[in-house]
């Protein structure tokens, strides 16, 4: 098993940034990707970044290319989404997932093993 904990959300205005954070715990050994996906009130929740565990590969999806960064800390085994020029629409729980039964970065939740509990993102015009 793997648990994720998010951290980092909160209320910004449009323009300003923000960073997020999930911490990987358990059998970390196993995770082959990790991504971030977020859901807005009354919508699916969709892909947003993803990057290997091991290596730099890295996928964003086309609303947040330029925008934001995903990252991995070795040292403290996390994942870290760096949000930039945050946008209203940027409003969101965000959610950090993990792929442990796959060899590929995901951006579809079906491909996802493990999810955080998810934080909340604010962004006000």
């Amino acid at each position: 098993q793997v648990q994720l904990v998010e951290s980092g959300g909160g209320l910004v205005q449009a323009g300003g940034s923000l960073r997020l954070s999930c911490a990987a715990s358990g059998r970390t050994f196993s995770i082959y990707a990790m991504g971030w996906f977020r859901q807005a009130p009354g919508k699916e929740r969709e892909f947003v970044a993803a990057r290997a565990w091991r290596g730099g590969s890295t996928v964003y999806a086309d609303s947040v290319k330029g925008r934001f960064t995903i990252s991995r800390d070795n040292a403290k085994n996390t994942v870290d989404l760096q949000m930039n020029n945050l946008k209203p629409e940027d409003t969101a729980v965000y959610y950090c997932a993990a792929i442990s039964s796959r060899l590929h970065i995901g951006t579809r939740t079906y491909e996802y093993d493990y999810w955080g509990q998810g934080t909340q993102v604010t962004v006000s015009s």
